[in-house]
């Protein structure tokens, strides 16, 4: 009987041990965490570190599990965008004011009717439409600028605008208060010369031309509408034929040409000269020192005088041909033929003996 009471006893105190471990197993309500079913079923996780790096999921992880992943592709760093540029702000254009009596003028001018405004080298002039007692037009206005605005009583007016040789005039009425625009048609162009002799350009410096209206063809004598035009410069001229002299040198090289300017146009003249240039040496042997203080002539087989010069070596441009040089020197003269070929510039030696 002993035995078996202790054998009871035994056992009662292990379901009592039991029934205290099921009872701590239990969750209370002032728990720190509590367990969902689905961290029932899954793999344990191992705690997060506190205050640690948050884990960043990869993009494995947010594939679904059937789908194929695409391998991850490379991207360039970032650069910084640029600033807007800001734009300035522009106020619209204020159309002045006209006081009472007066009147504003707008005028710009080009070649023709197709043609854009001319944008410098204009000179504008205003004057009155009706002459003052002794005659003379009176100058209201002048403006170089290209597309002037002016403010003039109200009335009449006549509006001359020059490019160069050529020029435009318009004969204008204003009334009080009033704004108007003119646009003038110039039928001009413009010129720019050179010289050469064979291929190669004659020097600025040795070489000028001048412009006659007409064909030199025409009769009569002329006087140059443009005078001593060096290389390069520009000249703008009224649409029409004129022809060109071109001087190379001071001797007789002298070439003419006619040319035509067309409105709107450039025109760039070349000159052909069929010349050389010569230096004179009076010499007591051939290959000596040239003698100073010696005075020149140099004549056509005809004897025409192209050039007279004192000096030892005195140049002269002569056009292609046939010469005679004479030398003075010390009461004595000296004289020899020479032939000049274009473009084969050289020294002719004259003896003394």
């Amino acid at each position: 009987m002993a035995a078996r009471g202790q054998d009871a006893s035994r056992l009662w105190r292990e379901l009592v041990a039991g029934l205290v471990g099921l009872w701590m197993l239990i969750p209370t309500p002032g728990s720190a965490q509590l367990l969902s079913t689905d961290s029932l079923l899954s793999p344990p996780r191992p705690p997060a570190p506190i205050n640690g790096p948050t884990a960043v999921p990869s993009t494995e992880s947010l594939a679904p599990q059937n789908a194929a992943v695409a391998p991850p592709t490379s991207l360039a760093p970032p650069t910084a965008a640029p600033l807007p540029v800001p734009v300035p702000f522009q106020a619209p254009p204020v159309q002045p004011t006209v006081p009472p009596g007066q009147a504003l003028l707008s005028l710009s001018a080009r070649f023709g009717p197709n043609q854009p405004v001319i944008t410098g080298a204009l000179h504008w002039r205003v004057y009155t439409d009706k002459p003052d007692q002794s005659g003379v037009f009176r100058l209201i206005k002048e403006d170089r600028t290209a597309s002037p605005t002016v403010m003039v009583p109200a009335g009449g007016y006549v509006v001359v605008v020059s490019f160069g040789l050529a020029s435009a005039a318009k004969r204008i009425q204003l009334g009080p208060e009033q704004s108007a625009r003119h646009v003038f048609e110039l039928a001009a162009g413009g010129a720019r010369f050179e010289g050469r002799v064979g291929d190669s350009k004659i020097p600025a410096g040795q070489i000028s031309f001048d412009v006659f209206h007409g064909s030199q063809f025409e009769p009569g004598e002329k006087r140059p509408v443009a005078h001593d035009i060096a290389t390069g410069d520009l000249v703008a001229l009224p649409e029409g034929v004129y022809y060109v002299v071109s001087n190379y040198g001071d001797g007789n090289a002298l070439v003419r040409s006619d040319i035509r300017i067309q409105s709107g146009k450039l025109t760039d003249v070349t000159i052909h000269h069929r010349a050389a240039v010569i230096t004179l040496k009076l010499v007591s042997e051939k290959g000596g020192e040239a003698l100073a203080n010696t005075a020149w002539s140099v004549l056509t087989p005809g004897g025409d005088v192209i050039k007279e010069s004192i000096g030892a070596f005195p140049r002269v441009v002569l056009e292609e041909g046939d010469y005679v040089a004479i030398a003075r020197s010390e009461g004595k003269v000296y004289n020899r033929d020479f032939k000049v070929e274009p473009g084969f510039d050289r020294e002719i030696e004259v003896l003394a003996r």
